[in-house]
């Protein structure tokens, strides 16, 4: 199975002028700059041919837009799929078990998440413990290649890319 780990685009901060006052983190929407990245992002992974059986997203507005535009570019939107095992806090244990019980079609799956949660999600996976540090950059992408997702030491980090070098490549 490839595993691919994307990190939300740039998103707005809180306390930002012109934003309510009571915005809560989950409510943070993309930047515009945020939302063009992603766009030269989603064109490189066109441009390598990748494709995703499916795609699985925090619910939080910024990871969900994150997802729909990917999802909209690669006609994947029947594909996509709100998962609060992805949301800061999540349950890495309850991801792997929503993983490994898609159908065995299922080859390539997108997951597109925050920090550090998915950093750990990576260790933990290429390592058996989330005490290697890695940085995903906002808008960055990874893939890993697992012949059998566990909750353990079972995949080997094939690529981290920065959302420059996506860009580079779209």
């Amino acid at each position: 199975m490839n595993l691919f780990i994307l990190r939300h685009g740039l998103a707005v901060d809180l306390g930002e002028p012109g934003l309510p006052k009571d915005m809560k983190d989950a409510d943070r929407p993309l930047t515009t700059k945020g939302k063009k990245k992603l766009r030269r992002a989603t064109g490189a992974m066109q441009a390598m041919e990748m494709t995703f059986d499916v795609v699985l997203s925090s619910p939080l507005l910024r990871a969900m837009q994150t997802a729909e535009i990917v999802a909209e570019a690669m006609e994947l939107r029947k594909k996509l799929v709100l998962t609060d095992n992805l949301a800061p806090g999540g349950s890495v244990k309850a991801l792997v078990e929503q993983i490994n019980e898609l159908p065995p079609r299922v080859k390539s799956v997108l997951l597109v998440g925050h920090e550090p949660y998915l950093s750990e999600f990576i260790a933990l996976l290429t390592t058996g413990n989330t005490s290697a540090r890695l940085e995903l950059k906002k808008g960055g992408l990874a893939k890993l290649e697992t012949p059998r997702l566990r909750y353990a030491h079972c995949a080997k980090l094939s690529w981290l890319l920065t959302p420059k070098q996506l860009s580079l490549i779209s």
